[in-house]
């Protein structure tokens, strides 16, 4: 029998998730060395291919809203680029104490730039996003599912739901068309 590429396909891979999860008690492993938010959460269980046989799924969930925060930050990163041609990413120090340094001047004006950015593409609502799930079978371990819902917190009900209609074929994904303003802190 020739060596597998993909582990994730392996009995006694999967026999070793099986075990784990059942541990647990759940239906899905959640990946200690990614805990994620409560917008998101990296995760493994195990299902069937196209081709019917077993195999553990690499998943990572996450709300429509994260993505749209991200989608946007990355639509204003695009144009800050564009428009500074010193661009740099932004990246945040902390000092001693665990504080965030200041910003330099030209940091504080590329991050104002962005800020005004975002505010423009929610206020257009030029971005929009729907439930979605990506899968790709070109990755090293298993098969890879990238997966946008319209919830408000990725729970563990929330998974599990999404994990039975995905193993059973009775997943309905929401066709509309969403776009989020930003929520406003509580002070």
């Amino acid at each position: 029998m020739p060596v597998l590429k993909n582990k994730g396909f392996e009995p006694d891979v999967i026999r070793d998730y099986k075990r784990k999860i059942k541990a647990l008690g759940l239906s899905f492993l959640p990946d200690d060395e990614d805990s994620g938010t409560d917008e998101s959460m990296h995760f493994y269980f195990i299902g069937k291919d196209d081709n019917d046989h077993e195999v553990v799924y690499d998943a990572m969930m996450y709300t429509l809203r994260l993505q749209h925060e991200s989608e946007m930050f990355e639509i204003a990163e695009h144009r800050a680029a564009q428009h500074f041609p010193d661009y740099k990413k932004i990246t945040y120090e902390e000092d001693e104490n665990g504080n965030l340094s200041a910003l330099d001047d030209r940091e504080e004006e590329i991050g104002l730039f962005m800020a005004e950015v975002i505010m423009e593409l929610e206020e257009d609502e030029s971005v929009k996003i729907k439930e979605h799930v990506d899968m790709d079978v070109h990755v090293d371990f298993g098969i890879a599912l990238d997966i946008g819902l319209h919830v408000e917190k990725i729970t563990p009900a929330v998974v599990e739901k999404f994990i039975l209609d995905f193993n059973t074929d009775s997943l309905q994904l929401d066709p509309t068309h969403y776009s989020f303003q930003t929520k406003e802190e509580e002070a």
